[in-house]
């Protein structure tokens, strides 16, 4: 496992005015991908089990992740909760609001106190009888009037109903007229409270992206155009989940099935990622799937069954920003990262600390749970992912950038408020010199390096500037192989 080295801040410096040399121009233009950004963000549910495991979250645990999120500023969160570890008591049937609110309740406070956009929804129906039970809904949406209207929580702005309708792993499995159905159900009750029909809005279809359940008659696209034909008025956001390969994004193969979702969402609608991450099942990614494996053997916490192993490695920190450019660069509107913390959930939610969920930028039960205080420390992909979230915020527009063809660099940029932040990450196995060319004005500028020996820190652990006070509308700066670099003045 690979964590953070404190970095020589008197090193190099990479980034500075232009100066004569051979180098890459990459123009940032005045055009406008995506307007009004929704953020980057996470998937950040609130410890369902903990209390099971028999630790909930401490108040110096709540203290630690507030620090963490307050470096990153994440745009969104996704919020899913599993009702019977909160408003269903699956031994009596008896609906209870109050049952089980405070993590919930104080994840939202987080949100609301600091103006994140939430999708809020629930991952199944309560048992898997009740899927197409009136009694679901009308518990469901009177929980989400309950968050929204009675405790003021309406950072919550949209609703999902089920996680990934599609799968075969879901109550639904893949039958999309089911889901039709209880979608058009949820909308009809939430108009029985108009001040929560006011607020919050459907975030549809939650579907996976590059699967197809032979039970069910639609692919991706399928599904969100079906979405768009029959609950177009009353699908406030559309959303599906992304899980590709290494090497499909690498290799520029994943830019083009974003943008065949994309085609599909009505004008005027947004598409966001409701969770990214990585998987390893294609032959290319064979030898990252093998360290995968290996990894997941004996483990004292995880049977593999849904986790990704190779969160703890420097190259993972190159790898989400880099689907997260290609997120912004073909017109979808922002990215959950799958997820924020280990700690949130097992396999199948089923309790069982063996087998948890490993895919997150730590686990904060570590110690108490799990018996390994090293597992709450941050891991790398949280350097690049918090720096994603916060300088690429909520509300900016995103530019487009002419980059030279060059094999292994991604660029991605945006502004906010007549400020600019441009992101690289440079894959290959060759250093590579940028000339920036931005379209407006720029000062008080500072960057960002990412490589695996050297990566500024502060005092916590957070990024830190490894270069300040940065003006002027072109600059030079090498980009170090397998590295990440970010210029900004994003405040």
């Amino acid at each position: 496992m690979k964590r953070f080295l404190t970095p020589a801040l008197a090193a190099a410096v990479l980034f500075s005015a232009c100066d004569a040399g051979q180098a890459l121009r990459v123009e940032v233009t005045d055009r406008v991908i995506s307007s009004d950004y929704v953020g980057n963000g996470v998937e950040w549910d609130p410890y369902d089990e903990a209390e099971a495991w028999g630790a909930e979250v401490s108040d110096a645990d709540w203290a630690k992740l507030s620090e963490r999120l307050d470096f990153m500023r994440p745009g969104y969160v996704r919020c899913m909760i599993n009702s019977p570890y909160r408003y269903y008591d699956a031994a009596t049937g008896r609906y209870d609001r109050m049952r089980n609110l405070a993590s919930l309740r104080r994840l939202l406070q987080y949100c609301q106190d600091n103006g994140i956009t939430v999708a809020y929804g629930e991952y199944n129906p309560p048992t898997w009888a009740m899927k197409d039970s009136q009694q679901w809904v009308e518990m469901s949406v009177d929980y989400l009037n309950f968050l929204v209207c009675d405790l003021g929580f309406d950072c919550i702005r949209h609703f999902i109903i089920f996680n990934e309708p599609d799968g075969n792993w879901a109550s639904t499995d893949g039958d999309y007229d089911l889901w039709r159905s209880m979608a058009q159900r949820f909308d009809a009750e939430m108009a029985r409270y108009p001040d929560l029909k006011r607020k919050v809005s459907l975030a549809a279809p939650d579907v996976v992206m590059s699967y197809k359940n032979p039970a069910s008659e639609y692919d991706t696209a399928g599904w969100v155009a079906r979405s768009a034909q029959d609950l177009g008025a009353q699908i406030g956001i559309y959303d599906v989940h992304a899980y590709p390969g290494q090497h499909e994004v690498r290799s520029g193969a994943y830019a083009e099935k974003l943008r065949r979702i994309r085609a599909e969402v009505p004008a005027g609608k947004k598409l966001i990622l409701g969770e990214a991450g990585y998987k390893y099942s294609a032959p290319e990614d064979s030898l990252l799937k093998a360290e995968y494996d290996r990894r997941v053997a004996g483990h004292p916490f995880t049977k593999g069954s849904d986790c990704n192993m190779l969160c703890y490695d420097y190259f993972y920190g190159l790898d989400m920003p880099l689907l997260a450019m290609e997120v912004m660069n073909n017109g979808l509107s922002g990215v959950a990262a799958w997820m924020l913390d280990d700690a949130m959930h097992s396999n199948g939610d089923s309790g069982r600390t063996e087998d948890v969920k490993i895919w997150g930028m730590w686990n904060i039960l570590g110690e108490e749970v799990f018996g390994d205080a090293s597992q709450e420390e941050l891991r790398p992909w949280y350097y690049t992912w918090s720096l994603m979230c916060r300088h690429f915020p909520a509300g900016c527009d995103i530019l487009a950038c002419e980059v030279p063809q060059r094999e292994g660099l991604r660029v991605a940029a945006a502004r906010k408020d007549a400020a600019y932040s441009v992101a690289a990450v440079n894959f290959s196995q060759e250093p590579c010199t940028l000339e920036i060319v931005l379209p407006g004005d720029f000062a008080g500028g500072v960057l960002y390096r990412y490589t695996e020996s050297d990566r500024a820190c502060d005092a916590n652990g957070f990024p830190a500037p490894c270069e300040r006070g940065i003006a002027g509308k072109r600059f030079r700066t090498t980009v170090p192989a397998e590295s990440f670099v970010l210029l900004t003045n994003v405040e």
